[in-house]
């Protein structure tokens, strides 16, 4: 593996109410050969306002976050839903302004949800006697957006984990963002449906990419269902 300066970029979830996520993902990042710089100036990557259809207020946190990462080999997320929007949805912000659309291109092309990273660097986790059995979910914009799925499955079956398919593992969780906040009944009712096929598995752990997803699943288990957490934390945690 060729050591690469990475530059991590948060997301907001992790920032404020996950930074256990954050300290992990650093953690992996070093055990895979990488220098990790973490940008003081970054927020958010302006997916909220993206999503409620303010445009312009979306586009002007793009340009800020473009001019932060650019100088950077590499850039790398815990969250599957903020990858997607810089990823894959910057370059519709400006699609009337060449110059920009060609430098949010150029940075979707280097910007990467941590387990597709830690995959395509070829790293793997150590097997661990102690692994738990897992289930993995789908999230809706890493899943759709991304393709993204394989590559946890990999590394946790890497890690020692046997990993069980929930019926609808692609099978949205109800947070949505914005949805969860509108359409809370809904929202919660598709959770709880979420965690009944995961209960109905038997497995201890139920591993997800998306902090937002997590937040709304944990906000909703059952103590004596499986843990929720973010592969992130299960890999670190794994040794």
């Amino acid at each position: 593996m060729s050591e690469k300066t990475v530059a991590l970029f948060v997301s907001c979830l992790v920032d404020q109410i996950s930074p256990e996520i954050g300290v992990a993902t650093v953690r992996l990042l070093r055990r895979a050969g990488c220098q990790v710089d973490f940008p003081d100036a970054q927020t958010c990557c302006g997916q909220p306002f993206f999503n409620s259809g303010l445009r312009n207020q979306a586009r002007d946190l793009a340009r800020r976050t473009i001019e932060i990462f650019e100088p950077y080999d590499a850039v790398v997320l815990p969250s599957g839903s903020c990858s997607s929007m810089v990823a894959a949805e910057y370059v519709h912000l400006f699609e009337d302004d060449p110059d920009w659309e060609a430098r949010a291109e150029a940075l979707g092309a280097k910007t990467f949800e941590l387990s597709r990273f830690l995959v395509r660097q070829g790293w793997a986790p150590p097997g661990s006697d102690a692994a738990p059995t897992v289930t993995y979910h789908d999230s809706c914009h890493a899943n759709r957006l991304l393709g993204l799925g394989g590559e946890a499955r990999q590394l946790l079956e890497s890690a020692g984990c046997r990993v069980v398919e929930m019926v609808e593992s692609d099978r949205c969780c109800g947070f949505g963002g914005l949805f969860s906040i509108k359409m809370p009944e809904v929202a919660n009712a598709m959770t709880r449906e979420k965690l009944r096929q995961a209960v109905d598995i038997e497995v201890d752990v139920l591993v997800s990419i998306d902090p937002g997803c997590l937040m709304q699943m944990e906000g909703l288990v059952d103590p004596d269902g499986p843990r929720v957490r973010h592969l992130a934390c299960l890999l670190e945690e794994l040794g």
